[in-house]
Parts: C-alpha cells; structure tokens; sequence
C-alpha cells in the first residue's frame, strides 16, 4: 500500500494505459499485477525483518515491547482513567470504606511506581525500535543502491547503443550518397 502512495500509482493505473516514457502498453490486469509483485515481495522483506527481530530478542525485550505498545495505546489511557475516577469516587463517597482518604496518598504511590516502572521499560522498547528502524534503513540503502547502479550500467548501455546507431545512421548515409554519385 505503501507504494501506491509513493508511485501515486492510484492515479496512473485509472488515467493511463501506457508505461511513461516507453510507450509500452499496459492494462488493468498487468498494473494489478505489478502492484500485487510489489505488495508480495513487500510483504517477504517485511516477513523476513520481523522473522530476525523474533529470532534476535530476548523474551523480556519481547515483554518490555508489549508492554510498552499497551502502555501507549488508547486501550491504556481508558482502563487507567477508568481506574482512577472509580478508586477516586470510592474513596470520597460517605457510605463506602475509604482505603485511601484525600489526600490519597497511595494513589499517588501507586501512580509513581507506574511511572518509574513503565518509562524505562517504554525507553528500552523504543531503543530496540530505533535499531530495528536502523537495521531497515541499511536495507534500504543497500536497495537503492542497487538500483541506482543498475540504473546506471542502463545508462551506459543506452548511451553506447545511441552511440553505435550514430554509427551506423552515419554509415547509411555515406552509403546513400555514394549510391546517388554512381
């Protein structure tokens, strides 16, 4: 999907029928089928990054990371919420046994210990993310680099072939005007 919005391929595959600067034409059929290659072979690299990352981490790096997903999530900031309006309601309604009076005390305890436990496990999720995301953008490189010499070993071969049919053009020339002296 990502590559869609990068090609803007939404709008090529509706407006045009023709690769650009090729004059190659293409269908319906055959730009759904480019885009489903790009999407697999998207998906393979992607597989593969998540494959390494499973098999490199530790399972307390893997319960750091799921706690630090919950920890910033909307699902999260609910239940917490929900939490303290109900410990707070609880402890301020006259009929109720109050385990924590105002001006609770052990909430803030508790709130305090969340928070020295929570952020440096919330850190050691987002340095292992940033390493993960270091990791992508080596492949990256490595891809585009690739490409970029791909690019140009076409480059040198279409400017030796415009070369040699300089040549040849040259040549029927020449011929041509030695068939017009005879």
């Amino acid at each position: 999907m990502t590559k869609k919005n990068y090609f803007n391929k939404k709008n090529d595959i509706q407006d045009a029928s023709k690769i650009q600067g090729f004059d190659i034409e293409i269908n319906h059929t055959d730009a759904k089928r480019i885009d489903r290659l790009v999407d697999n072979y998207e998906k393979s690299i992607l597989t593969h990054l998540d494959e390494e990352y499973v098999r490199k981490t530790s399972w307390s790096d893997r319960i750091a990371d799921r706690i630090a997903s919950f920890g910033g999530s909307w699902r999260f900031i609910i239940f917490f919420a929900v939490f303290l309006i109900l410990w707070i309601i609880w402890n301020t309604l006259p009929f109720t046994y109050h385990f924590d009076s105002q001006p609770f005390i052990l909430l803030n305890l508790c709130l305090s210990f969340i928070a020295a436990f929570q952020a440096p496990v919330i850190m050691m999720s987002q340095n292992r993310q940033a390493a993960r995301d270091k990791h992508e953008s080596i492949i990256d490189f490595a891809i585009n680099y690739k490409s970029e010499q791909e690019i140009d070993d076409m480059q040198s071969h279409l400017h030796r072939i415009e070369g040699e049919l300089i040549e040849i053009k040259q040549l029927l020339l020449a011929n041509q005007l030695k068939k017009q002296e005879v």
